[in-house]
């Protein structure tokens, strides 16, 4: 720890949520240091032993051992140092002593990480998991809204009026119209000859944690969510690279994310479940150019009020009726998205690895899928998925 040493501390001005390495003078310690080592050499040489530990205690991080126990609220805040930090936790009780998180926060490069707000942690932490916990985004303590990947607009408004007392109806006429909400004219059009329906918010509800004012309006909250919905997009670069990369509209492929969100169980099948849709959709080698997902046809029971259903209970109206306009062979991408897709499921429709494969299906109970590029490679990885449990021969 002599000489020079890094200490970590937030951005002030673009993103308060990072941190940012800064170097201190080299100096400054080791001058510090020596004069600890004098003083503590002094008290040695004269004999006594007397507050030795105290002294020590400057060249040795004390730290906890277990895991902790109980629960405490603490709170990072913008524009501190990671010493900063390592002082509330420690007047805390979390961690035994400031140094040893400072050091264990160096010792962990995903500490700069660490993000504003307030966090759930436990009394006598050793400070390694300290770390860890506070890079655990459920670990928030926050007075919010949770909005998970994959709920539908209808689960969204019922959350938000839960919260705020502001009936579901109030919502749903403030979505009335998406391009008066912040959804820009790049996301209100298409590349495949369909509309987009302005008045359908579907798949602009961000998932993540919304702190929401007391004395708000309907108008106000989505506002709130299609702003950080437009802030996300453009971390990912999500417009530029569907239009460049997939020669598509950024509403399409927002749409594919919605279903693969709603396919897919696993981060790793989020872009080849994406490429099926698209080798369906756009490839023109799928006979009906179509989807033909059962996941499509459930939503569309679910915005009439009805209950999904498993693949084997879908009667043939509910899935080819003319009515459904997302129905089982409803040529091309789906006419809207199905859920709000999630960070994972956005770089997956984006980033979708290039196959000749039409079919995926989930082949055991950790949610692992297998692909086919022929109807006979997609029965054989049914067969595989019967004989490991999975209800659907």
């Amino acid at each position: 720890m002599i000489g020079e040493i890094e200490d970590l501390r937030y951005e002030d001005n673009p993103d308060p949520g990072r941190w940012r390495h800064r170097k201190r003078e080299k100096g400054g310690r080791s001058v510090i240091t020596f004069v600890l080592v004098l003083v503590l050499f002094g008290v040695l040489g004269g004999g006594a032993w007397y507050g030795y530990d105290k002294v020590s205690g400057f060249f040795t991080a004390a730290d906890y051992d277990g895991p902790g126990s109980g629960e405490v609220i603490v709170e990072v805040k913008k524009g501190e140092y990671a010493s900063a930090i390592a002082e509330t936790l420690f007047k805390a009780g979390v961690v035994k002593s400031a140094a040893a998180f400072v050091e264990a926060a160096k010792d962990n490069p995903d500490s700069t990480g660490i993000q504003v707000g307030s966090y759930k942690l436990r009394k006598q932490m050793k400070a390694s998991d300290a770390v860890l916990w506070l890079l655990d985004r459920k670990n928030l303590a926050v007075n919010g809204v949770v909005i998970p990947e994959g709920w539908t607009k209808m689960q969204v408004f019922a959350a938000f009026s839960k919260y705020t007392g502001i009936p579901v109806a109030e919502f749903e006429k403030a979505a009335k119209d998406i391009s008066k909400l912040g959804v820009t004219a790049e996301w209100l059009k298409r590349t495949d000859g369909k509309k987009v329906d302005k008045s359908n918010i579907e798949g602009f509800l961000y998932p993540a944690t919304y702190e929401i004012p007391k004395k708000t309006t309907a108008t106000d909250v989505l506002k709130l969510v299609i702003k950080n919905f437009n802030a996300e997009m453009d971390k990912l670069d999500f417009a530029a690279t569907a239009k460049s990369k997939l020669k598509i509209s950024p509403y399409e492929a927002l749409v594919a994310a919605s279903i693969t969100q709603v396919e897919a169980l696993l981060p790793e099948d989020m872009g080849p479940v994406s490429r099926v849709l698209y080798n369906r959709a756009y490839s023109g080698d799928f006979p009906c150019g179509c989807l033909q997902l059962d996941s499509t046809v459930n939503y569309w029971l679910r915005l009439n009020g009805k209950q999904g259903k498993s693949s084997e209970k879908l009667t043939i109206d509910e899935m080819h009726s003319e009515d459904n306009p997302y129905r089982y062979n409803a040529p091309g991408m789906s006419i809207g998205p199905i859920s709000n897709p999630g960070e994972i499921a956005l770089k997956g429709a984006i980033d979708a690895p290039k196959s000749q494969n039409f079919f995926f299906v989930t082949i055991d109970e950790k949610g692992t899928m297998a692909y086919g590029k022929t109807f006979d490679e997609h029965n054989a990885n049914i067969k595989v998925a019967c004989k490991n449990g999975i209800p659907i021969c």
